[in-house]
């Protein structure tokens, strides 16, 4: 079953809606502001309008980017780390070092 597109009944593309709850959600800005960026670029909208997209999409946009950050986090993961540790005698004194290497032999 194919889901359907939340953006299906607006007249504004997907990429505008999400440019202006981005830069609501993102910035340090008021709604007001955003519809003056908007209009710089030449997209006209009205600050409840993007009030509005805000209601409606930002918990939607949101949950993608939790559902994105867990994916990475899960993909790390996967990573295989090895310890290498060695003891060293330097002027008759006996030193642990370790280091720690993942699976690209990467060190950290």
């Amino acid at each position: 079953m194919t889901k359907r597109s939340p953006f299906k009944y607006f007249k504004t593309s997907p990429e505008i809606i999400r440019l202006a709850v981005m830069l609501y959600v993102r910035f340090p800005l008021s709604l007001r502001n955003v519809e003056d960026l908007l209009h710089e670029r030449g997209i006209d909208v009205s600050h409840e309008t993007i009030r509005f997209w805000w209601n409606r999409f930002g918990p939607m946009f949101a949950s993608e980017i939790r559902r994105r950050r867990v994916q990475q986090l899960r993909a790390f993961s996967r990573w295989q780390w090895h310890v290498d540790e060695v003891f060293v005698k330097i002027n008759g004194e006996r030193h642990y070092l370790w280091r720690a290497v993942d699976h690209e032999r990467r060190g950290s």
